[in-house]
């Protein structure tokens, strides 16, 4: 954003005084008067943008709307990009991709209206990010995929043969470590207390645990880094396919809940806006379905809603 700058009164002299008049004596009340106008100006240089704030892209007719994912996710920019150049022009707007660098920073842009949207988050993180900044406005607009999500192993090959007293790693952030378990309990391994809300599990919830496995956080990448010294690891299929982690050492798989479906999140004051409803419609739109199930770009990585 800038301002314009407001262009300097020139200053008489007595060789250029526009009047004629040949001043021999220097007064000083032109200076102030002059002094005056400066003020004036740069009153003004403030008021004029506070009169008249710069829209949003979002509330722009034509503007470039610009849909953000954290740095690095191939599949996610596949997707923004599959929707800005086949699916966008039919509902009349533009739309570009943008990679950043962390989720405060994009979710901030998102809520002052600089970028139009995310697709990197689901309702649960979400969630997280609206608690530790209460002054950002947000939601999530529609459900678009699942993420592969399973239980990996490089030591096991199925669920079955995970032995008594194993490790078995999960996600350090509260809402994907609350995923682990849920995967866990799907496979048999634990149970979780009855009651237990499916997004907000931690290890406190464990009502059993028959083979005492024991846990271990880790974040993404050190989790598909450490896997060899794990028995198994509950993750994103993203993160062990970069590592160059075979699919064949995903063990158990089961379509996540919708708890954990990543969602388009836009800004909350600019969501009845034109162009904002019409890029939550684009984003809607059965062709995005269609894309997340036949591209090889996003195979396994990003499922449609409906995958089973």
């Amino acid at each position: 954003m800038s301002q314009n700058t407001p262009r300097s009164t020139p200053v008489t002299t007595p060789e250029t005084d526009p009047h004629g008049f040949n001043l021999k004596k220097r007064r000083r009340w032109p200076w102030i008067a002059g002094a005056g106008v400066v003020v004036v100006a740069v009153a003004a240089a403030i008021a004029i943008p506070l009169l008249n704030p710069t829209l949003s892209p979002n509330e722009t007719a034509g503007a470039t709307l610009v849909v953000a994912t954290a740095e690095g996710s191939a599949a996610e920019q596949a997707l923004v990009n599959f929707v800005a150049e086949e699916v966008a022009p039919r509902y009349g707007i533009t739309v570009a991709f943008k990679g950043l660098s962390d989720s405060n920073t994009i979710n901030r842009a998102v809520s002052e209206g600089e970028i139009a949207g995310t697709v990197y988050q689901h309702k649960l993180w979400l969630g997280q990010v609206l608690e530790a900044n209460p002054d950002f406005k947000e939601e999530a607009a529609t459900s678009v995929f699942r993420w592969g999500f399973g239980l990996w192993s490089s030591k096991w090959g199925s669920v079955a043969e995970i032995p008594d007293g194993a490790t078995i790693s999960l996600y350090s952030d509260p809402a994907n470590e609350a995923q682990g378990l849920w995967l866990l309990e799907s496979a048999g391994l634990i149970t979780l207390k009855p009651g237990t809300p499916t997004g907000s599990a931690t290890q406190d919830d464990i009502a059993t645990n028959p083979k005492n496995l024991k846990f271990t956080l880790l974040d993404f990448a050190a989790q598909s880094r450490a896997l060899p010294d794990l028995d198994a690891a509950a993750g994103y299929t993203e993160y062990y396919l970069a590592a160059d982690i075979p699919l064949e050492q995903q063990i158990f798989a089961p379509a996540a809940p919708d708890e954990f479906a990543g969602q388009l999140t836009i800004g909350s004051d600019y969501a009845d806006t034109d162009n904002i409803k019409k890029l939550v419609a684009a984003f809607k739109d059965p062709a995005v379905q269609e894309f997340l199930a036949t591209d090889p770009t996003v195979k396994g990585i990003l499922l449609p809603i409906d995958a089973q």
